[in-house]
């Protein structure tokens, strides 16, 4: 009887003994960086909710032991500011543009992918050559035709603008996911009289939750941390928080009392996104970063 017929020799308790306290560091040791990653968040909050001669004074950590330095008062104040407005602006350029580019990727995608046409290759080697293109060098150009066309300073100005630069890697990501969709399920349903239309909505599309979740969470952390589209494009009647957090930096001071409060708000959501899809965010990546 051969060697593969009876299997791996077992293991040994010293081996398995190894391989637990193994596992046990390779834990810990996650748990300690996890730990640490989240200390500069934590040190903003405390800061976010201390007086600002505390904060000029001391070190955010002795706040643990000074609880009375503690006060909602930063935050009253910055809304005080009119934050709330930059808020729901920030929201009203994010939420369209991640739907946006994920809708219009998404059936860009699939015709590259599935779907057979004069110039597809030449057309899709286009688009792969636009990722490496800066949006710096659109900057005025881009501003120019907004001015012809009245729409300099708006919404929907910033909203176009970051669906045309966001499209480029949204279509390479989505159309190398649905290239490793099985012929078999496409031709099965066009055997059962089904249209492009049709397999692209109920085969395709819902088979792609991973790569569309990352690439949601991609498309809504560039946006909601846009600043500098924000100061080209957006004014002040539309200006995102990026934009209102930089018109509060003072000249010879920081603004702490007004910046860490703001900070802190501007990356709740992003942080409450990420771990509510997190667990589609490697299996996305990972298979549309590979053919």
């Amino acid at each position: 009887m051969t060697t593969s017929t009876l299997g791996a020799p077992p293991r040994s308790t010293l081996g398995r003994i190894v391989d637990r306290v193994g596992g046990g560091l390779v834990q810990a040791a996650l748990v300690l960086i996890g730990v640490f990653w989240l200390v500069p968040t934590l040190g903003l909050f405390v800061v976010s909710i201390r007086e600002e001669t505390a904060n000029n004074s001391t070190g955010w950590w002795t706040a643990f032991t000074k609880p009375a330095e503690l006060t909602l008062r930063s935050y009253s104040d910055l809304l005080a500011t009119g934050f709330t407005s930059s808020f729901w602006n920030t929201v009203f350029i994010t939420v369209p543009t991640t739907l946006l580019v994920i809708g219009i990727a998404a059936m860009a995608a699939y015709a590259f992918a599935w779907m057979e046409f004069p110039g597809r290759d030449g057309l899709f080697l286009v688009v792969v050559g636009l990722l490496v293109v800066p949006i710096q060098i659109a900057l005025i150009p881009i501003a120019k035709l907004y001015g012809t066309l009245g729409i300099f300073g708006s919404i929907a100005g910033v909203v176009l603008f970051h669906v045309a630069f966001g499209l480029p890697f949204a279509i390479f990501l989505l159309r190398n996911f649905f290239a490793g969709i099985p012929r078999s399920l496409l031709e099965a349903a066009r055997m059962d009289g089904a249209g492009e239309w049709k397999i692209f909505s109920t085969v395709v599309f819902p088979l792609a939750k991973p790569a569309v979740a990352s690439l949601g969470i991609f498309q809504f952390l560039w946006v909601w941390n846009d600043l500098l589209v924000a100061l080209v494009f957006a004014d002040s009647g539309n200006q995102p928080m990026t934009k209102a957090l930089q018109s509060q930096m003072r000249q010879f001071g920081t603004n702490v009392d007004i910046l860490a409060p703001g900070a802190f708000l501007s990356l709740i959501i992003p942080l409450a996104l990420f771990f509510a899809f997190q667990r589609y965010f490697v299996q996305g990546m990972m298979a549309g970063s590979v053919k």
